[in-house]
């Protein structure tokens, strides 16, 4: 019988020895982690089931705060209208879009069609960061990319939110929209602020990095679990924790290094671990069922992204806002699914209609995201000529 920590320690080792083959070759490491978790699903000691809980809970707080950290407020503040206008009108756009196919064409009614719909219209902060980490992309394409993964979960949330509700018979009203919208998004941001606040109060207090160390580890998943404790976006209540430590000054010179390598690596292992575990929980036999339909919905989520994108960047065309076509296919391409979609699906009540079906064709989603896009992000970078050519994997 392997134990869990036995288990751990396997992870970590393939982990690390497929992050080492991966930059040898120049492929995208998440990439070969899923593929190692899919050789790795035919040995049942390997075996980890995937969870909502436990992505919520152990995978999201470390991987948003570390993004959160190294994310400059006045970079941001520059690119906020863009940021905005796709995290939001650009989700709705997609939405729209994939709910309109996935009625018309796979037949599900519309309550399950929007909430499909839902799952699959925003990019995920954990694929996202990942992949652009690796490739070396920073600068302002970097941020667009990095931020509207990070703050779309607030209005994927409350989208979420209403079409559960519709899907379970409770019909939403305008106000009661407004109101989810206010709760998910305000208060994860003003809860993120909070914890933020107090853990600067305490970091201020002290010269020892190891205590410094300490605190921001409390305040990524304090943030995180206060917010999700009050049905509010744990994303962005991470976001902004994240935010105020990386960007107030309050860290000793030693404390300021150490943080960030304590962060780097834990995003190495949370990033290292999802991934595996994502190709561990594919189960082939079940995505063959549903290939055509999963065919399908891949083709939708194409088109609600290349929506999402061209339209909205299109209403900064004539501004001092303006993002390049070359920037504009990247965004495209690189709007990548993941751990956050399937969070969400694998926290379906049991007895939802077409639960299963609904989780095989978002796996499906999901594996194409990481793995087909994942692999041609970085031909797409070097063709356009914005590949950075330190880069390990570009």
């Amino acid at each position: 019988m392997v134990s869990a920590i036995e288990r751990m320690e396997i992870l970590l080792l393939v982990a690390a020895v497929v992050s080492m083959i991966a930059r040898r070759f120049r492929l995208p490491y998440t990439v070969g982690l899923v593929f190692a978790g899919i050789i790795m699903a035919a040995f049942p000691a390997a075996r980890v089931e995937l969870t909502k809980d436990l992505i919520f809970t152990a995978f999201l707080p470390p991987l948003i705060f570390e993004a959160a950290l190294q994310m400059k407020w006045k970079e941001l503040k520059r690119e906020m209208p863009v940021t905005l206008t796709l995290a939001t009108i650009g989700v709705l756009l997609s939405a729209a879009l994939i709910a309109c196919g996935i009625h018309y064409g796979l037949g599900l009614d519309w309550s399950s069609s929007i909430l499909v719909a839902v799952l699959i219209s925003a990019t995920d902060p954990v694929a996202v960061v990942a992949m652009f980490r690796d490739l070396g992309i920073r600068g302002r394409l970097g941020m667009l990319m990095e931020s509207e993964s990070l703050f779309n979960d607030g209005t994927a949330a409350v989208l979420f939110v209403i079409a559960l509700a519709s899907a379970t018979g409770q019909a939403p009203t305008a106000i009661g929209v407004v109101g989810s919208f206010l709760k998910i998004a305000l208060g994860g941001i003003v809860g993120g602020a909070l914890v933020g606040g107090a853990a600067l109060l305490l970091v201020g207090r002290t010269k020892d990095h190891l205590l410094e160390i300490t605190f921001t580890t409390i305040a990524a998943y304090a943030s995180f679990l206060l917010a999700e404790h009050f049905q509010a976006s744990g994303v962005l209540a991470t976001l902004t924790a994240g935010m105020l430590v990386g960007n107030v000054g309050v860290l000793s010179e030693r404390g300021e290094e150490a943080v960030e390598t304590f962060w780097e690596y834990i995003g190495f292992v949370a990033n290292s671990l999802i991934f595996l575990l994502i190709g561990l929980s594919l189960d082939f036999r079940e995505l063959s069922v549903v290939w055509l339909p999963a065919l399908l919905l891949v083709g939708l989520m194409m088109g609600g992204r290349a929506l999402a994108v061209y339209a909205c960047c299109a209403a900064f065309l004539k501004s001092r806002f303006r993002v390049s076509f070359r920037e504009q296919h990247v965004l495209f391409w690189g709007g990548l699914r993941g751990a956050l979609a399937l969070a969400l699906v694998l926290g379906l009540p049991e007895r939802f209609p077409n639960r299963e079906y609904i989780l095989n064709i978002v796996f499906a989603v999901v594996a194409f995201s990481v793995v087909v896009q994942g692999l041609t992000i970085a031909p797409l970078l070097r063709g356009l000529g914005i590949c950075d050519p330190r880069a390990k994997d570009c």
